[in-house]
């Protein structure tokens, strides 16, 4: 059996398991080869993991070679690839949950919300103009898809932030018990919430079928309610023996996982999304020992290893080439321009507007601007349900790209321009070296 008939025709599943290994072996050698490049230049690992997935696909290596392409990711391959990277997505989204602190919205409530609704409103309002403009203009959006249905689902892609992302960089230059940190956090974790209730009535409702839109809304915020209000409490008993013994148990740990995977199952089965059901399960998990434990034996793993397959899979979607028109790059060009000042403008001037001073204002912009791995999560929600095509799936890559590249070096700048000399320098150097690593 020859190589290229193992890749292109893998019939068994010792072949898929052969392809599997080798796939492993090529995403994370390149995954770790161009993260040498992007901490070299200041950049986080999650960047170099967007780009490897884009370069790994035919934007790149299935332009220049498609025929190793096509050997190296077959179709039968790739359905290997989509199960992996949506528990990638679902195991990280649950480690989000179990760092999501409700008492950070509380700390400078006020602020924090100004920032959020500004942070919203402005990129929504953008983002939905654009998409306006863009249906039956661009091919940006399926036939299935509605003016009002493109609208949201463009708006709330351009009000998302790189919450996780943000956390972990403010956690590392000890900021997050600033103002800058708190109203950061708090106006973050508000942003990434609507903009998720968002993308769920847009799911809900995008088959045309209300009946199965009030499954999906029902369905979730009964799940909801039963996570905290019933479940939240009794593994809260339950984990009393971890709290005494000061670790989780391997029995215990096994029960968290399956809660989280029943959680992911339950909103992907209604019709919303795994994300869903595995970040609520993780908000809900009893603070302290659990929530210790848990990540350190979560994370690695799922950061190292899971989540590049998510990453490939992807930029195995992306096909920059499809921009292959001036007007389809100057709609590119419009999307990032108004993500960038619809969400970075805005909260500057909403945290200036309640008394923040330049510095804080300006840091809080930038941090709040990057769109990251959440940005991609979204995208390919859209793109898998059919209701984004493959070229707007493109334009919104590379606003995801650019928009996490520009974080670390303006946020940089800023600290070193803004703040004042009898001041403590909180510049962004080494601060996305750990992020996401």
């Amino acid at each position: 059996m020859t190589a290229a008939r193992l890749y292109i025709e893998p019939v068994t599943g010792h072949q898929l398991a052969v392809q599997l290994f080798f796939q492993v072996v090529l995403i994370l050698t390149s995954c770790r080869l161009v993260g040498v490049v992007a901490r070299w230049i200041g950049q986080p690992q999650v960047v170099a993991e967007m780009i490897t997935g884009v370069l790994l696909g035919p934007s790149l290596l299935g332009h220049l070679f498609p025929g190793l392409s096509q050997q190296l990711f077959p179709a039968d391959g790739m359905k290997v690839l989509y199960p992996i990277a949506q528990l990638g997505l679902a195991t990280y989204m649950f480690v989000v949950g179990l760092e999501f602190r409700m008492d950070i919205v509380g700390r400078r409530m006020h602020t924090a919300a100004v920032v959020s609704a500004a942070g919203m409103v402005a990129p929504f309002v953008l983002g939905a103009t654009l998409a306006w403009w863009f249906f039956g203009r661009a091919p940006f959006f399926s036939e299935r898809t509605t003016v009002s249905q493109a609208c949201v689902f463009l708006g709330a892609s351009m009000c998302i932030t790189a919450f996780p992302m943000l956390a972990r960089i403010l956690v590392h230059k000890k900021l997050t018990g600033t103002t800058m940190g708190t109203v950061s956090l708090g106006a973050g974790a508000l942003d990434d919430v609507a903009a998720w209730c968002l993308l769920a009535l847009v799911l809900a409702g995008f088959d045309g079928d209300y009946s199965h839109a009030f499954v999906s809304i029902g369905g979730g915020v009964g799940y909801v309610a039963v996570v905290f209000l019933i479940i939240k409490p009794l593994v809260a008993i339950w984990a009393r023996g971890a709290a005494e013994r000061g670790s989780v148990s391997d029995a215990e740990f096994s029960g968290f996982l399956i809660l989280m995977a029943a959680g992911a199952w339950f909103t992907d089965l209604i019709g919303l999304h795994a994300v869903f059901g595995a970040f609520a399960m993780g908000a809900a998990m009893p603070r302290g020992v659990v929530v210790r434990d848990l990540v350190e034996k979560i994370q690695p793993f799922t950061v190292a290893v899971l989540l590049p397959f998510f990453f490939t899979y992807s930029g195995l979607n992306t096909r920059i080439g499809l921009l292959n028109t001036w007007e389809l790059w100057g709609a590119a060009a419009l999307i990032l321009l108004g993500a960038v000042a619809g969400k970075g403008g805005a909260c500057w001037l909403a945290a200036r507007a309640t008394g923040l001073s330049q510095t804080e204002a300006m840091g809080i912009g930038t941090l709040m601007n990057a769109r990251g791995l959440m940005e991609l999560i979204i995208i390919n929600i859209g793109l898998q349900r059919g209701i984004i095509t493959p070229e707007l799936f493109a334009a919104l890559v590379i606003m995801a790209i650019v928009t996490t590249l520009m974080a670390s070096p303006v946020f940089d700048w800023v600290m070193r321009k803004f703040t004042p000399e009898n001041e403590p320098r909180h510049g962004a150097q080494g601060v996305t070296k750990e992020v996401l690593s």
